[in-house]
């Protein structure tokens, strides 16, 4: 049988998290959107109320819940600020991989201290020189004695600048290119580490985006997680998870930019009465709604087949680019509707188009996703 209500629980953390985002995210989004302030205190308001590291096992110090409950959750965060969503949602994409791969001690040791006391994580895979190409990793781990010696470069890590801890991919066998990549829990004050803010960005200015270079960063043998070339097979895993959160937060920043557009029309006189009322406006709201309507369920369906352990690679990718695509389709139509008013910084539909291109481009460009449907297409 196919169900589409949310349980009672569901509801009341969907309230929850839009009383959050509308009454505490909202109102200082323009702000944290003109300086590039990191919205620090946000997130620990958002930590203890429990809207932070939903997936995590509730022994380690996160939510116990599913990914459904987080695309829930940001949807209505994304709705409010994706800036803010992209910084909340760095914590789950760095203890992802520390979840699939670690023991139960290093769980303990290396997740605890951020999801149940607040802390800040960072996932550190991209490079100047390897994005969507993961075996152009150019970051080495060199094994001495018990430890691991690590010098390279990442490159646009969320919260990069701001984290404790850094999940780190780096090479241990550089002749088996992305077979030969390995997974790191790095503190992030061991000495050799430099982390440099990037500067500014077309949207999402809230949250942090930094380069980090490590120079001969003595790592403890005890901080690889799983086995020597696992890292590749975990980041992949990764992503096939927490990319379901991107086409949430872009359901979340179409919802806003539908949501002013119709409010516009209703209250800008042309010709003698509400734009509202012409048949091309309304053509244009009622494609808008569509988008979004059928993006949410992509999204949804993506995270109950991960919830339930089904096979979910394919459906993720199509939520995530489905979804943000969406978003960047719908966020453009409202800026158009607006008219010479949307394209003002005094009105919030020109955020939301600055905001929705980059989900386009982030956990996997776009354009990687459609190779991912169309290998899992093409297969015997």
């Amino acid at each position: 049988m196919i169900a589409f209500t949310l349980s009672d629980e569901q509801k009341a953390l969907q309230e929850l998290a839009r009383d959050f985002a509308q009454n505490e995210i909202a109102p200082i989004a323009p702000q944290l959107d003109r300086t590039g302030e990191y919205p620090r205190d946000l997130l620990k308001q958002a930590h203890k109320l429990g809207l932070l590291n939903l997936t995590i096992e509730e022994e380690y110090g996160g939510g116990g819940l599913g990914w459904l409950e987080g695309c829930i959750v940001g949807e209505e965060f994304a709705a409010a600020c994706a800036g803010v969503t992209t910084a909340a949602n760095a914590n789950e994409l760095a203890l992802t991989p520390i979840h699939l791969a670690a023991s139960p001690e290093q769980k303990k040791k290396f997740i605890m201290p951020i999801a149940r006391d607040g802390g800040f994580a960072a996932f550190c895979v991209t490079e100047p020189g390897a994005g969507s190409d993961v075996a152009a990793m150019r970051t080495r781990a060199v094994r001495k004695g018990d430890e691991y010696i690590l010098n390279g470069t990442k490159h646009f890590i969320t919260n990069g600048d701001v984290a404790e801890l850094l999940t780190v991919f780096a090479s241990t066998d550089p002749e088996k290119k992305h077979r030969g990549i390995s997974l790191f829990a790095v503190p992030a004050n061991l000495p050799g580490i430099t982390r440099t803010h990037m500067g500014d960005k077309m949207g999402h200015r809230a949250s942090d985006t930094a380069e980090i270079v490590f120079e001969d960063v003595h790592v403890p043998a005890e901080n690889l997680l799983g086995k020597e070339s696992d890292g590749f097979r975990f980041a992949m895993e990764t992503f096939d998870r927490t990319r379901v959160g991107i086409g949430a937060s872009g359901v979340g920043v179409a919802r806003a930019s539908l949501q002013a557009a119709v409010k516009f029309a209703k209250e800008r006189q042309q010709f003698g009465q509400a734009i509202a009322n012409f048949q091309g406006i309304q053509f244009m709201l009622a494609d808008m709604a569509m988008k979004v309507e059928t993006a949410r369920l992509a999204v949804w369906y993506a995270a109950w087949l991960t919830d339930n352990n089904l096979a979910y690679s394919y459906a993720s990718a199509i939520a995530k680019a489905y979804g943000s695509d969406v978003a960047m389709q719908v966020a453009t139509d409202a800026v158009q509707i607006l008219g010479g008013y949307g394209y003002m910084a005094d009105y919030k539909v020109e955020k939301y188009m600055r905001d929705a291109k980059l989900l386009q481009i982030y956990e996997g460009t776009n354009q990687i996703q459609r190779v991912i449907i169309a290998r899992a297409l093409l297969k015997d």
